[in-house]
């Protein structure tokens, strides 16, 4: 049987160190959108994909670690989260196997608490730095997608969720106080973060930005504003 506590080691060429002596105090969680985890690893092994990632959790629960924690993978790409314009520096990326329409396996699902567990205590992350690739790059991205359960994660402390409170009067001031990156210019900026926020918090939800979603921002950039402080990376 798979132990996610003990990954088997399958390295990937593509990495780099950490820039500026940064550490990772994120976890960015992405599904493959592959059909099946050898396509997923042949990918992220291939130096001309020059994409990887520190684990790829397959469907049965099999975990391959493919860069060391204190190594840069290449996860993230273009994005920002709070004041992080280098995520990669900064975070640690999970891969999932799921094409992003399908349920995730409750194996897979189960050896990725696991792993957060180890990573969150060893390393020093609070559930607020857990976030999804959607999330720092919201309008690039959309995994780990609408039918990941992040609401699980919250109820074991491997995440966050948000309960209703009054509305906030600015969605993407409270947004950008919670973390995603609003640009000041974009005047299309709720088009952009709407999607990503829902997708994460409101799945289930469609239609123009409402009370809602005003009161869950509302309560997320209370609970739980990003650490802005001066960083290095």
């Amino acid at each position: 049987m798979a132990d996610p506590e003990k990954p088997v080691w399958h390295p990937s060429p593509n990495f780099g160190p950490r820039r500026d002596g940064a550490e990772p105090d994120l976890i960015v969680l992405h599904y493959t959108g592959m059909d099946c985890a050898l396509s997923a690893l042949d990918r992220l092994c291939d130096p001309e994909a020059e994409v990887s990632a520190h684990y790829l959790i397959c469907e049965d629960g099999r975990v391959l670690q493919m860069v060391a924690e204190d190594m840069r993978a290449w996860h993230a790409g273009a994005g920002q989260w709070g004041d992080v314009t280098d995520v990669n520096s900064r975070s640690i990326g999970i891969e999932l196997v799921n094409t992003g329409t399908q349920p995730f396996a409750e194996p897979q699902v189960g050896a990725l608490e696991t792993l957060m567990r180890g990573l969150m205590a060893r390393l020093g992350i609070p559930p607020e730095r857990v976030i999804a690739h959607s999330d720092m790059a919201p309008i690039r991205k959309s995994d780990p997608g609408p039918r990941f359960d992040w609401r699980r994660l919250a109820l074991q402390g491997l995440s966050i969720w948000p309960r209703p409170v009054a509305p906030a009067e600015d969605f993407l001031d409270a947004a950008r106080r919670f973390g995603y990156a609003v640009a000041e210019s974009n005047t299309d900026a709720v088009a952009a973060i709407l999607p990503a926020f829902r997708l994460r918090f409101r799945p289930w939800a469609s239609g123009a930005l409402d009370d809602t979603d005003r009161a869950l921002m509302a309560d997320l950039a209370a609970r739980f504003p990003v650490d802005r402080a001066p960083r290095d990376a």
